[in-house]
């Protein structure tokens, strides 16, 4: 068959108010949003106008920004990769947590009750140790990408909780779920994946999971959000005059056993689009961490 002949067509009505459906049944049963006040970025995009409706039918009082898309301004000046916009509001408007979202709403950012933008591990971390505690997760486990911060690791370790890492791209993170048999994972960047939930990342099904531990707690969001601190980390792209393989590097594998052996984290790989080596560093000691950063630029200038 050739042309119109080849597949099917088929509308869906009412699409707008099934999603509604299926994401605030995703909310526990016995909690609501009455009496909370919340600070909505929509990005312009794909939630302007399921966000604030599923909000505001599960109680909240709901101060709506960045809700009138006109085909051009998407995720322009507002939304998830301008979350600091909201924090002003959020502390304005006294309200108990900011959501901020993308143009095509898979990325969550949330702002705390005091206008500070909550960090994306620290977020994950939150969720993981919540769902379980309610006997919600599977697998004891989280997923999240190298770029993750290792203090997220320790803690998930200190509640008997493991962290499977991948490649950058929340591709890679949905790929070890499903491999693993686990049903939650992420970036540090907003893409949350709630596996019972939704099959891919949903800015409004993880607000929704940040909103019921919140109310879970009984604490403020800057409370049960902040529950680690982020060790320090420095990352330093340098200018190379060829891509060598790292692995044919002499002296490389080491070089980073000593530093490991300092209880220090690494990531490096080449840019993909310039001759650029990127160098992660990261550990609890930030002078140590900046020692071996130097030492590592030497040797690198000197192999590269």
């Amino acid at each position: 068959v050739t042309g119109k002949e080849i597949g099917s067509s088929k509308r869906i009505d009412d699409v707008i108010g099934r999603y509604i459906v299926s994401i605030k049944s995703s909310f526990p049963k016995d909690l609501t949003l009455s009496g909370m006040r919340i600070v909505l970025d929509c990005a312009n995009g794909a939630a302007y106008k399921v966000g604030p409706t599923i909000l505001e039918e599960l109680g909240a009082d709901v101060i709506v920004v960045n809700d009138k898309p006109n085909g051009y301004n998407i995720n322009d000046q507002c939304g998830a990769l301008y979350p600091e916009n909201i924090g002003k509001l959020v502390t304005e408007y006294r309200a108990d947590i900011g959501i901020a979202l993308d143009g095509d709403a898979d990325r969550l950012v949330i702002v705390d009750e005091l206008g500070v933008v909550v960090h994306g591990d620290k977020l994950l971390g939150a969720l993981c140790v919540y769902l379980e505690k309610e006997c919600l997760l599977k697998g004891k486990s989280c997923v999240a990408t190298v770029m993750s911060n290792k203090a997220l690791e320790d803690y998930l370790e200190s509640h008997n909780l493991n962290l499977h890492r991948t490649d950058v791209g929340d591709k890679h993170v949905l790929k070890t779920m499903h491999e693993e048999s686990i049903n939650f994972g992420g970036e540090q960047s907003g893409h949350i994946i709630f596996g019972d939930v939704a099959k891919t990342g949903d800015g409004l099904a993880s607000a929704l999971q940040v909103l019921a531990l919140i109310l879970r707690s009984g604490k403020k969001a800057s409370k049960v959000l902040n529950a680690f601190d982020l060790y320090p980390q420095i990352l330093v792209n340098l200018q190379v005059s060829e891509k060598i393989p790292l692995e044919e590097i002499d002296g490389l594998a080491q070089t980073l056993d000593e530093i490991r052996k300092k209880g220090m984290r690494d990531l490096i790989r080449y840019s993909g689009t310039e001759n650029k080596l990127r160098v992660l560093l990261e550990g609890k000691d930030e002078k140590l961490v900046k020692s071996s950063m130097d030492e590592l630029i030497l040797f690198f200038k000197s192999k590269l």
